[in-house]
């Protein structure tokens, strides 16, 4: 597909539509890929979709610490809705042009959904370490009403950041090419098409990151680790044993979550590649959303027994 483009009154080349290329060094296995895709999005949505339901259909389950994971299951549906679906089509009809406009619609949607995903997981570990650590007060604590308003501020807080850091990254001029080399509209890949000097729009990028991702990542750490070291100090192994159980899957969430993530925005420039770069954001786009469903469900005894309840019934 040719280099479209149009000269301004600056007299500078100013991209009108880009090109998502996606996995396009690999020729010969467009096929296989979206075969794959497919099935990965079915069982993002049937796995998340599926928590959803018993956590609202089982009255064992309508405790805060399910109510946030119903919400987490939404917005991995959400978060790879935003970006897997759009390079399924461009797969099927081979047609990967897409218009700046739905770029900057799909970063801002991928961004706003992702710092999303960075507070909700904050946001769980709170509720973990009341109810380790303070159990007695944990009924006062996460009230209906404060884990409404914890989930709310989880949604729509960062909105207005990454709507202004959305904004900020399309007012530059795109020159260099058209040929986005991703599967879909990141950060970094497009810097790489702006003209002239773009450090300024970086570091502005950078400090939103460390807001909204670094922030919670630290708050969840030190949460952690207070829940850690009052599981220690159970006295029976077996207490110990559920509560280390019922943390671990958290942790693994957020380890998968945080540090794909991290490498791609917080790698030096130097060291980016089109290659490593789709494949790390595999993991957190795709990867992360498909096994969050079975990391919940094989650690968490609850969920298990609601999910023979629900199938007994059917």
């Amino acid at each position: 597909m040719k280099h479209e483009e149009r000269e301004t009154e600056y007299n500078v080349s100013t991209v009108v539509h880009f090109v998502l290329l996606g996995f396009s060094e690999l020729p010969n296995l467009q096929g296989f890929l979206s075969g794959v895709f497919s099935i990965i999005y079915m069982v993002i949505l049937i796995g998340n979709s599926l928590i959803v339901i018993i956590t609202r259909l089982d009255p064992a389950l309508h405790k805060p610490m399910y109510f946030f994971l119903a919400h987490f299951s939404i917005l991995e549906i959400c978060y790879v809705s935003v970006t897997l679906p759009r390079y399924l089509v461009s797969l099927w009809t081979q047609d990967k042009s897409i218009s700046p406009l739905s770029c900057a619609t799909q970063l801002c949607f991928f961004l706003i959904l992702g710092t999303t995903e960075s507070f909700l997981l904050a946001v769980i570990s709170y509720d973990r370490y009341v109810a380790i650590c303070n159990p007695l007060h944990y009924p006062v604590v996460m009230t209906p009403k404060k884990c409404h308003q914890l989930s709310i501020g989880s949604w729509i807080g960062e909105m207005p950041v990454e709507k202004g850091q959305t904004w900020q990254i399309f007012s530059l001029h795109f020159c260099h090419s058209n040929q986005i080399n991703h599967f879909f509209c990141d950060i970094p890949p497009i810097f790489k098409l702006a003209c002239g000097d773009t450090s300024v729009h970086e570091v502005s990028v950078y400090v939103v990151v460390i807001l909204v991702g670094a922030v919670p990542c630290v708050l969840i750490l030190v949460s952690y680790s207070k829940i850690i070291a009052t599981i220690l100090r159970f006295p029976t192994a077996q207490g110990r044993t559920k509560a280390f159980s019922t943390c671990s899957s958290h942790l693994l969430v957020v380890v998968l979550f945080f540090g794909s993530a991290s490498i791609t925005y917080f790698r030096p420039k130097s060291s980016h590649s089109a290659g490593t770069d789709k494949l790390i954001s595999l993991f957190y786009t795709i990867v992360t959303p498909m096994i969050n469903p079975v990391i919940y469900t094989l650690r968490n005894q609850d969920v298990i027994a609601a999910l023979r309840r629900l199938f007994l019934k059917t």
